[in-house]
């Protein structure tokens, strides 16, 4: 029997990643409410990348369910679980699939954070979670007409535990152009996309595009100095952090640390970023939704405390994120001598 995916969180990664699925031919139901379902059911979904690759899915090819059950009676073939929710949500959102789905459903995260299958496994014991990484930003827009477009704003290709039922959807993902790379130790993979997800929140904080962000040594400043501060922590721990980017993690806050005209030029793929691409978690706070902050910073703070240490400039970047709301910025100096102070 063929496999049918189902999407839980039709947000930007969602709807980019079960487009592309669609577009491709693969059996897709998107769970979604409100006006996101509203518009994937009257107008489709559009998803484009940074490479040209551009698909309009027409709403009688995009099948919407308000709820992971609706979702379970509308597929016709073997259930895949693409969970894409932030990670404050994962454990209701799995909670309710475990009530949907057979035991032994797959279940892959492509969430931020480090803590979601684990979070999976205590919701919903029976389903069988998947540690998944995406490398890349997605920026969600609606046309005049209230079509969703979910673009691919920078590179990069999925990471997923090397596990059999992943291995068995690899053809769908690469028949939609979504190579996967398999590995056996996504703990570290994730440590390593943690790291580079610490810039979510300066990104929110300076109110800029992610490319113009980071061309503001000020603000690479701050990042590097997160970066650093977190790596202290995982190597009390004895956490190493795999190579989730273009280098290895640890030789990035040096590379952020150089003036701009040589980080422009060494650090160029970095760079390759839509001009209009912005993080998440700037998107969170546009929107009043509850940001990812305590899947990031939060969590580098609180395995910090796990090893009798602390880590006082993610706590500091945490708090101005909860005190931060729509139209707020924070310019470089002074974001620097904020974290500088910590």
């Amino acid at each position: 029997m063929a496999t049918s995916f189902v999407v839980m969180g039709s947000g930007a990664i969602g709807c980019h990643v079960g487009g592309r699925l669609a577009a491709s031919g693969a059996s897709v139901v998107f769970v979604a409410r409100g006006a996101t379902a509203a518009s994937l059911g009257d107008h489709g979904l559009v998803v484009s990348a940074l490479d040209g690759f551009r698909a309009a899915i027409p709403p009688d090819r995009v099948r919407v369910a308000a709820t992971a059950t609706e979702a379970a009676s509308l597929i016709d073939g073997d259930p895949f679980i693409l969970l894409c929710t932030k990670g404050g949500a994962t454990a209701a959102a799995a909670a309710e699939l475990g009530a949907a789905f057979p035991a032994g459903t797959p279940v892959l995260s492509l969430q931020n954070g480090v803590e979601n299958v684990a979070r999976i496994r205590t919701a919903a014991p029976a389903l069988s979670p998947i540690a998944g990484m995406v490398p890349f930003n997605v920026t969600l827009d609606r046309s005049a007409d209230g079509r969703i477009a979910a673009h691919r704003a920078t590179s990069g290709g999925l990471h997923a535990e090397d596990l059999a039922a992943m291995r068995a959807v690899l053809p769908d993902f690469a028949k939609a152009g979504l190579p996967v790379t398999l590995t056996a130790d996504m703990a570290a993979i994730q440590w390593g996309k943690l790291l580079l997800n610490l810039n979510n929140p300066v990104n929110a904080l300076s109110d800029l595009p992610l490319r113009e962000e980071l061309t503001d040594r000020d603000y690479r400043r701050v990042l590097a100095a997160l970066q650093t501060e977190a790596m202290a922590v995982m190597r009390a721990a004895g956490i190493q952090p795999g190579q989730a980017g273009a280098a290895p993690p640890w030789v990035i806050p040096h590379i952020l640390r150089l003036p701009t005209f040589a980080f422009s030029r060494i650090a160029a793929s970095m760079l390759a970023i839509d001009a209009r691409a912005r993080s998440s978690m700037w998107d969170d706070i546009q929107a009043g939704r509850e940001t990812e902050i305590d899947d990031l910073c939060g969590a580098i703070v609180r395995l910090a405390e796990a090893t009798a240490m602390k880590a006082p400039k993610n706590a500091a970047i945490a708090g101005l994120i909860r005190r931060h709301r729509r139209g707020q910025r924070i310019d470089g100096p002074a974001l620097l001598r904020l974290v500088e102070a910590a």
